[in-house]
C-alpha cells in the first residue's frame, strides 16, 4: 500500500508541463471570458469553477494517483501562480494584457449601456453595488469604474458625498461662533467677532 503512495506514474517533467499548460489555458479562457462584475461569483460562476476543476484534473495528473504526483502538481500550480502574480505586479503591460483595463460603467449619473453589455452586467447588480458604497442610486454617481479584479470604484457627485471630519469641525466652529453672538446679544452687549 505505501509504495503506491510514493510511486509516480509519469515523469516529473511531464507532470510539470501538464500543470503549466492547463494553468495557461485556464488563464487564457478567463481572460477571453472577461472580468466578472463586482468582485463576486454568482451561482453560474460557482458551477463553472467546480466543474472546471473536475474537468482539468485528469489533464494535470493523467493516470497518476500517487501522493507525490499530486504534491508535484500542487507545488507547480502555486509556484506558477506566484510567478505570474509577481510578474503582473512589476510589468504594467503584462497586467493590461492578462487582466485587462478598467471599464467605466457610470458617467455623470448615467449608465453606460455598451459597457454593461460588454461585461454581461445587469443594471440591478450595479445599482446594488452603488448602494453598498453609500450612493442611493445611479444619479448620485459622478463616475463608476469596474476594475479588472472586479472591484467597483464609485466616485459620488460632490453634493452626494458624506461630510468629512474637517467639514464637521468647520460646522462646529461656526455654530460656536453663532452661539457666542447670540449670548452677547442676550446679555445686551455688542456682539464680538
Amino acid at each position: 500500500m505505501w509504495q503506491h503512495l510514493a510511486v509516480i506514474q509519469m515523469s516529473i517533467a511531464e507532470k510539470i508541463i501538464r500543470t503549466v499548460a492547463v494553468y495557461a489555458l485556464i488563464l487564457i479562457l478567463f481572460r477571453i471570458a472577461g472580468k466578472r462584475g463586482l468582485a463576486q461569483l454568482n451561482t453560474f460562476d460557482m458551477v463553472v469553477v467546480f466543474l472546471l476543476s473536475n474537468v482539468v484534473q485528469n489533464a494535470i495528473i493523467g493516470n497518476d494517483n500517487s501522493l507525490f504526483g499530486g504534491v508535484i502538481g500542487a507545488v507547480t500550480l502555486v509556484a506558477v501562480n506566484s510567478a505570474v502574480t509577481r510578474w503582473l505586479a512589476r510589468d504594467p503591460r503584462a497586467a493590461r494584457l492578462l487582466e485587462g483595463t478598467p471599464t467605466t460603467v457610470v458617467q455623470d449619473g448615467k449608465l453606460v449601456p455598451g459597457a454593461l453589455r460588454g461585461l454581461a452586467l445587469r443594471a440591478s447588480e450595479l445599482e446594488h453595488a452603488i448602494r453598498i458604497q453609500n450612493g442611493d442610486n445611479v444619479t448620485d454617481v459622478a463616475r463608476a469604474r469596474l476594475e479588472p479584479d472586479g472591484q467597483l470604484l464609485v466616485t459620488l457627485r460632490p453634493s452626494e458625498q458624506n461630510a468629512t471630519r474637517g467639514d464637521v469641525e468647520d460646522l462646529q466652529r461656526r455654530l460656536e461662533r453663532i452661539e457666542r453672538l447670540l449670548a452677547d446679544l442676550a446679555d445686551g452687549r455688542r456682539p464680538s467677532r
